[in-house]
């Protein structure tokens, strides 16, 4: 939800302010959240494959310039790979958007006088599946047919925290109580902020 790609990204397509908000304001999820499961005390909910792994210690052999530079070409190939086909994804779906879908029909969807706007933006985000990098191009879509500010960050966090293929793959990793319990922090925490964004929409655009 929250890194270096995703602020820059969002610095050159909604500016500066909106990107250092939305980064705060998602770290502040990621404490909060934390906090409380961690007061709650949740270690054995830890899958036990997990909590019984035992850490190993490699000796990393010392890397020349040369070796280094290929490494780091390597990773930029495999990130490209990685991100390439979600971001084809979200340029498609945002045209989708700018071409087909009417102004009204967002606005009455996800604008302010919808005051659920901000909940369905979450729902339909769960089912998707996509990183910071594809939602971005549907984001500056939907605010350019006239989606609230908020709603649409709602849409962009619960994308790339609540989608169903990475709660499925996290089951595996935790147990039932954990996992609903992050999904609450998450969702909770997700539509708290986007109606903030919202309310103070016109400080930031």
């Amino acid at each position: 939800m929250v890194d270096l790609g995703s602020l820059v990204l969002l610095m050159s397509i909604f500016g500066a302010k909106i990107a250092i908000v939305y980064v705060v304001v998602g770290l502040v999820i990621v404490v909060v959240g934390g906090t409380i499961i961690e007061k709650m005390h949740m270690e054995n909910y830890v899958e036990e494959f997990i909590r019984n792994a035992s850490s190993v210690d490699i000796e990393l052999d010392t890397l020349t310039v040369k070796d280094r530079l290929v490494y780091a070409k390597e990773q930029v190939v495999e990130t490209f790979k990685k991100v390439f086909p979600y971001i084809l994804i979200g340029v498609g779906i945002g045209a989708v958007i700018h071409n087909w879908i009417p102004e009204s029909w967002i606005q009455t969807v996800l604008g302010s006088n919808n005051p659920f706007g901000v909940v369905l933006a979450v729902f339909v985000g769960v089912p998707m599946y996509a990183d910071i990098f594809g939602t971005i191009p549907v984001a500056e879509a939907l605010l350019a047919k006239g989606a609230q500010l908020g709603t649409i960050l709602s849409f962009m966090m619960a994308v790339t925290t609540l989608s169903l293929p990475s709660i499925i793959m996290l089951k595996k990793a935790v147990k039932p109580k954990l996992l609903g319990l992050f999904i609450g922090i998450c969702t909770a925490g997700i539509i708290i902020v986007g109606y903030l964004f919202n309310v103070f929409q016109y400080l930031l655009i």
